[in-house]
């Protein structure tokens, strides 16, 4: 069995939800790399976002995402949504573990993020940020991906369950 999961997809597919209850389920680590920035940098997304950028947020979740496929234990990893948009980032998530891309129609998304608040890409608006947003990491989440799950009607529970039913069978 693989030793890391990293679950990938757009802000509101349910990777931290999932994420916690696959690691809780295996009694494995979890990290989510939005807190981990959090962590690293004492600032929260957008206390970043504001303070020094968008690059310097997406330096950040390099590193954290990185030294999250670098460690030995056997983790459970929610990538944050932008991560891939940098090449080096797709390739660390390839050659890191079994990669779940959980895939959203983009009005389940708007419906679960509501408002946007705390989510400093959606300020224009949740429903045609995602959609753009979509648009240019599709591609990037299924070119990574070794299991693709449609979470739209499903509940974190049953996400979670696929997953575990991929990685141990």
């Amino acid at each position: 069995m693989t030793r890391r999961i990293l679950l990938v997809g757009m802000m509101g597919a349910g990777k931290t939800t999932v994420g916690r209850l696959i690691a809780e389920e295996l009694g494995w680590a979890y990290l989510d790399s939005d807190a981990e920035v959090q962590q690293e940098t004492g600032m929260t997304v957008p206390e970043l976002f504001a303070a020094q950028g968008e690059d310097a947020f997406r330096d950040a979740e390099a590193q954290v995402l990185s030294r999250a496929c670098a460690s030995a234990q056997a983790c459970v990893v929610s990538v944050a949504g932008g991560a891939l948009l940098r090449a080096e980032n797709r390739a660390l998530v390839e050659s890191s573990g079994t990669v779940f891309w959980l895939r959203a129609r983009v009005e389940t998304l708007a419906r679960r993020v509501g408002s946007g608040a705390g989510r400093p890409l959606l300020d224009d608006g949740p429903l045609a940020a995602l959609t753009a947003l979509e648009e240019v990491r599709r591609p990037l989440y299924a070119a990574v991906a070794d299991v693709t799950i449609d979470v739209d009607e499903l509940t974190p529970a049953t996400v979670a369950s696929r997953v575990l039913d991929a990685v141990t069978r």
